[in-house]
């Protein structure tokens, strides 16, 4: 069973929360998805977004294989993202990414130095500088820019995402609003796409007004036509 890199990068996230605008930001929450492949659940995501006392944020992302799926084919994935809040914006500072899967072992972990205006990855044993631009973002924490940015009402979101020593244009188009069936009840969503021209790959994502724009559902597919599709279910938010 193939569980995509792209569905377990790219999706992010029993309580009805009030719905926001634009100048709110999310609360502290944890989320928990279930993932499915030719209808099989294949893993299980847990999704975190804390702050500190610092005004520093914390995403963090674990997602591991289950069942018959984990008994033949280990794979676990963790992902962290710090960051804060400046004029508005969002600034990574660090990110860390980790996959073990069977015997083999990725790790990544990403500095962004604003006084230098330089991003140090370290991929595996291997180090790759860039430039430091503002308005970039690391692979995690642009899940949450989504959900501030979403409710703005902007026919296009486009972000600039480091991704291992590579910069990649990440641009997200609405296709429309959707009412989803979840194991949190009936949700009113607002359907993203991610717009790629370099390949067959497809990436869609519906995120709940009334829960801070929050994904609820991610279907990706692969170029070999594959889909992994993610459903939330459970959210609790935290003070």
């Amino acid at each position: 069973m193939h569980l995509t890199r792209c569905l377990l990068g790219a999706v992010l996230l029993m309580v009805t929360h009030p719905a926001v605008t634009a100048a709110e930001d999310p609360p502290q929450f944890r989320a928990s998805y279930h993932l499915y492949s030719s209808g099989l659940q294949i893993a299980h995501m847990e999704r975190n977004l804390s702050r500190n006392g610092a005004g520093e944020y914390l995403y963090s992302s674990d997602t591991r294989t289950v069942g018959l799926v984990a008994a033949l084919y280990k794979d676990h994935i963790v992902e962290e993202s710090r960051w804060t809040l400046q004029a508005g914006e969002v600034r990574p500072l660090a990110y860390h990414y980790q996959r073990n899967r069977s015997k083999k072992k990725r790790t990544i972990n990403i500095h962004f130095d604003w006084d230098k205006n330089e991003i140090v990855n370290m991929v595996n044993d291997r180090q790759l500088l860039m430039p430091l631009k503002p308005g970039i973002l690391d692979k995690l924490v642009y899940q949450y820019a989504l959900m501030r940015d979403v409710p703005k009402n902007a026919p296009e979101i486009i972000y600039d995402v480091t991704d291992g020593g590579k910069m990649k244009k990440y641009n997200f188009s609405r296709a429309g609003r959707e009412v989803l069936s979840t194991p949190l009840g009936k949700l009113e969503t607002v359907k993203l796409q991610k717009v790629k021209h370099d390949d067959q790959s497809r990436l869609v994502i519906w995120v709940a007004e009334a829960l801070h724009y929050l994904p609820v559902q991610v279907e990706s597919t692969d170029e070999e036509g594959r889909t992994t599709t993610a459903i939330i279910q459970t959210l609790d938010w935290y003070e």
